[in-house]
């Protein structure tokens, strides 16, 4: 078995992972995101170590010194960090220097390569978790049929928008869009839907045409969905098969609870199918 580092970021999916790992007997080292700690793995027995966002060398240094031979990146790593007093080294500055846009997949695939030129294979998202993948289906609520309408306007503009490497979440109102997510991140933008569109919003949230499943999932949990309920939302809609659903019995619960109803829809040769 070789030997894995998981690169850890904002949210619960790399204490997830390390818990399956740790389950599976897997030989790994936790490597945290200064900037972006959320997880406590203070009781596991891994070997952990904190290093800065803009220290790349360091983080290759630990990864060679501990024999890494694959990796696996879990957490968000927020873009704004690149423009708020953001200090590279000398590595990373010339990575970044060589890229023709900061778009997420841009900077994520430029780092995958580096890796790879070292020597060590990143690991999809998906590995020990595949669980957590959204089944296609309704998961909670009842849909009629002004709402399937609006859950399918909403699906479309948020897979046309990851289609630009932009985000990868919208939410719309009457067939009008309210909001799409850019740098702030869903949560955000589920607040700035709220003030413009008020009660009622849809959401949706979906993989890239052609997601690269070794970053950037597309993940919905609790706190996604206490946004959605203080905003009163209608609906939620995800990719299936392409998206993660964290504490999937409890959020479904606690969404019909809200009155929000929760689908997963996928695409099959190029048709959205709406499973309600």
């Amino acid at each position: 078995m070789t030997k894995k580092a998981l690169i850890a970021g904002w949210g619960d999916l790399p204490r997830i992972w390390a818990e399956k790992a740790l389950a599976a007997d897997e030989d790994f080292i936790i490597l945290k995101i200064a900037e972006e700690i959320t997880a406590d793995f203070s009781d596991l027995a891994v070997e952990e170590y904190t290093v800065n966002l803009t220290r790349f060398a360091e983080l290759v240094k630990i990864l060679a010194e501990n024999n890494i031979e694959e990796i696996i990146w879990l957490g968000k790593v927020q873009k704004a960090h690149l423009f708020d007093n953001f200090n590279p080294d000398q590595r990373l500055a010339e990575i970044l220097a060589e890229l023709p846009d900061f778009n997420d997949d841009t900077i994520l695939l430029a780092l995958a390569q580096e890796f790879s030129r070292q020597g060590i294979e990143l690991l999809p998202q998906t590995y020990l978790l595949e669980e957590y993948l959204a089944v296609p289906g309704l998961l909670a609520g009842e849909v009629d049929s002004e709402l399937k309408k609006e859950m399918g306007f909403a699906f479309k503009t948020a897979y046309n928008l990851g289609r630009f490497d932009i985000g990868q979440t919208a939410l719309v109102k009457d067939g009008a869009v309210m909001a799409l997510e850019a740098i702030e991140g869903t949560d955000e933008a589920i607040k700035r839907a709220a003030e413009y569109g008020g009660p009622g919003v849809v959401m949706a949230k979906c993989s890239k045409k052609e997601q690269d499943f070794r970053f950037d999932i597309p993940t919905v949990g609790l706190k996604t969905l206490a946004n959605l309920i203080e905003a009163q939302a209608a609906a939620l809609i995800i990719e299936a098969k392409k998206t993660f659903i964290l504490n999937k019995e409890e959020f479904c619960q606690k969404a019909a609870a809200a009155g929000i109803v929760v689908a997963a829809a996928e695409f099959d040769k190029g048709e959205l199918i709406l499973p309600c």
